[in-house]
């Protein structure tokens, strides 16, 4: 599939899932990533800017410009967007939680706790005002099990969830140059695009080096893996690593029992 057809693929989709699921409206969280800014554009065009609802949601390592790349995006957009801090959320949980730690919430423990804070937040206001919570995960980070159960894994669906990490940038760009071709505002800020993408769960994290390797070897193996079923043999004759092969293929196993309790994503054969 072309970036246009995957992008197309994915707004059709979410738009029958709301509809059938009786919604009229949803929520996002837009973190001032990639994910989250393809996500919120192919809200907005499977529903209208009215219809969709960003929060901003800053915790206590987010950086200046994630809260300002969320903010353009959602002016771009023309999507209402509030803010809601999960600091305080976050640092009463890591109080209440610190006993029972051995003395701090520290690590991946508090790590996570920040993910599932601000699904609290985004479930509130779902709850609250009858919007469907839309995920922003991609497949890349699925197959990695790199994501927080009852974190960013929660949601009613996942409009991206059927595409790798590197066919979110391509779909990206193409968005932006839909939008210049039409005379309109590109939607997802330039830098969204360029800065290493981030969870900021800790200080000076970046999701590459925590996944322990590149989106592209990793997206460039995972298709040749998950999509066309080479195995460890046929990948490292294929001329990948083998150091690289056998922690990606363990950790895709290991990480399993994840994937079955991601919210669904577009039906569509987007590596067929």
């Amino acid at each position: 599939m072309r970036a246009d057809e995957r992008y197309d693929a994915c707004v059709h989709a979410l738009r029958g899932f709301v509809r059938e699921a009786g919604f009229s409206q949803v929520v996002i969280g837009l973190s001032g990533g990639l994910d989250s800014s393809v996500t919120a554009a192919m809200c907005v065009d499977a529903l209208g800017a009215e219809c969709v609802h960003g929060v901003l949601l800053p915790g206590p390592y987010s950086s200046d410009h994630s809260v300002t790349d969320a903010q353009d995006l959602a002016d771009n957009l023309g999507i209402q967007a509030q803010t809601v801090s999960i600091r305080e959320p976050y640092e009463a949980f890591a109080r209440a939680l610190a006993p029972a730690c051995g003395g701090e919430l520290s690590g991946l423990a508090a790590e996570n706790t920040q993910a599932r804070c601000r699904m609290v937040c985004l479930m509130a206001l779902s709850n609250a005002h009858g919007w469907m919570l839309v995920n922003t995960g991609n497949k890349s980070e699925a197959m990695m099990g790199y994501s927080t159960l009852y974190g960013d894994t929660a949601g009613a669906f996942a409009p991206i969830g059927g595409l790798y990490k590197t066919d979110v940038y391509e779909v990206a760009r193409w968005r932006n140059e839909q939008a210049r071709a039409e005379g309109q505002v590109p939607p997802i800020p330039e830098h969204v695009l360029v800065k290493p993408p981030s969870a900021e769960l800790s200080p000076g994290q970046e999701d590459e080096k925590s996944l322990g390797i590149d989106y592209a070897t990793l997206d460039a193996l995972l298709v040749a893996h998950v999509e066309r079923g080479l195995g460890a043999e046929a990948l490292e004759a294929a001329g990948f690593a083998r150091c690289d092969v056998d922690r990606v293929l363990t950790t895709v196993r290991a990480t399993a029992f994840k994937r079955a309790l991601e919210p669904p994503f577009p039906d569509a054969p987007f590596y067929g």
